[in-house]
């Protein structure tokens, strides 16, 4: 016996495969030597930046790889180093970004990376794992199940 396929598996296969020829969202490794930041210290600076620890490293390789394609990548140099400071524009657009789960970058072969913004665009880099559902202690990201059917007609625990 044969079983048949559903529209729903169909579809689940197919983002499925796309995410996973994805790889490190598309970030040429040339991106990555060239900087002075590692993925790992940049989930430092993150974690230190959101005050948050456990952060995924693999999301924080991708939004790094936006930073460092939008021309970025010494302030977040120096945000490692020791000229730290929480209050600059660049550690307001790395949380914004943990929180969101979007960051912004340039495709590759656009040729616009020497425009400040011409051919940038937002890509996603997490969904359920951005700390927006953290902050929101109310709800919860679309598709998660929340407990038992009918769990919501009960009030939340105090």
């Amino acid at each position: 016996m044969t079983a048949l396929l559903s529209r729903r598996d169909i579809i689940l296969a197919a983002v499925g495969a796309a995410i996973a020829s994805a790889g490190t969202a598309g970030f040429p490794a040339a991106l990555f030597a060239q900087s002075t930041v590692t993925p790992e210290q940049f989930l430092a600076l993150s974690e230190k930046l959101t005050q948050t620890s456990k952060l995924d490293l693999g999301i924080a390789t991708t939004i790094l790889g936006g930073f460092l394609a939008t021309g970025h990548g010494d302030e977040i140099a120096l945000l490692v180093g020791e000229n730290f400071n929480s209050f600059t524009p660049i550690a307001n657009a790395i949380v914004a970004a943990w929180y969101s789960g979007l960051y912004t970058t340039v495709p590759k072969g656009s040729g616009a990376s020497n425009h400040p913004l011409r051919g940038r665009v937002q890509r996603v880099a997490t969904f359920d794992q951005a700390l927006v559902w953290n902050a929101l202690t109310f709800t919860k990201p679309w598709g998660e199940c929340g407990g038992e059917t009918g769990y919501w007609s009960d009030p939340p625990a105090t």
